[in-house]
């Protein structure tokens, strides 16, 4: 396990994995950076991976106050710390930690998987108090089925094997204070990033997050959108094969 330390003094935990050009590797709100273990052995031939914790969470340490910011100079440090030109691939919430970061941190290229936009008629969305209440009232449990079937596009939760014992409820808190930030975050009309970007959805995506990408095709000067058939938000580990080749196409300019 390697560690960097961020610019108000926390230590960010991260794996490095592979040989190649570089890329990282920015989970989502509800995960660590196991989320990466199905696509990671897909990758590790052709680019040097850095996987991170997101501060609050795993090998992480956490500030005494919470913003966007804090997560972007995480993302800077980790650069900072690697060699050549990076490519950043954020999910979901970490999709939108890289794409705030675009426009501050020299990047080779993006690549965002349903990154946690709100755009249109999706705005104006108070999950976040809603996860809040829940945990105010002792409902830890129901706060994260809350985001999962919301956020995640997931029909129901209790039909997945994985409910609840695999569903990160240590992470309710950290989980809420991000919808916050998703919440107040405003994709501006022409986004300052002009690297190369990948944009990948699922057909079974949430439907707020597949508007999002779409919207953020139109506004970003140089993107394309890969959608896959037959999957939702998080085809990073039920089809890992082929959100690899996605990659390494995009990456290596075929």
């Amino acid at each position: 396990m390697k560690t960097v330390t961020s610019a108000d003094g926390t230590s960010i935990g991260y794996e490095r994995h592979g040989e190649g050009p570089s890329l990282i590797l920015l989970h989502g709100g509800s995960g660590t950076r196991q989320h990466w273990d199905a696509l990671r052995p897909h990758l590790t031939d052709d680019f040097t991976l850095s996987i991170p914790d997101r501060r609050g969470r795993g090998e992480s340490g956490d500030g005494d106050k919470y913003d966007l910011s804090r997560e972007v100079a995480d993302l800077r440090a980790l650069v900072e710390a690697v060699d050549g030109p990076t490519t950043v691939f954020g999910h979901s919430f970490g999709g939108l930690v890289a794409l705030a970061a675009a426009s501050e941190i020299s990047l080779d290229r993006l690549v965002l998987y349903e990154p946690a936009l709100l755009v249109g008629d999706h705005r104006g969305d108070d999950l976040a108090s809603r996860m809040e209440s829940r945990l105010n009232a002792g409902q830890r449990q129901d706060a994260m089925r809350l985001f999962l079937e919301e956020a995640g596009g997931i029909p129901d939760v209790e039909q997945l094997p994985w409910w609840p014992e695999e569903a990160g409820l240590s992470l309710a808190e950290t989980v809420v204070r991000e919808n916050y930030e998703v919440e107040a975050y405003e994709l501006p009309a022409e986004p300052d990033i002009d690297v190369p970007t990948l944009l990948l959805t699922g057909e079974y995506g949430p439907a707020h997050l597949r508007d999002a990408v779409f919207e953020l095709d139109e506004r970003l000067s140089d993107s394309r959108v890969v959608e896959f058939d037959g999957v939702g938000h998080v085809a990073t580990q039920s089809e890992p094969e082929l959100v690899a080749d996605a990659v390494r196409r995009f990456a290596y300019g075929d």
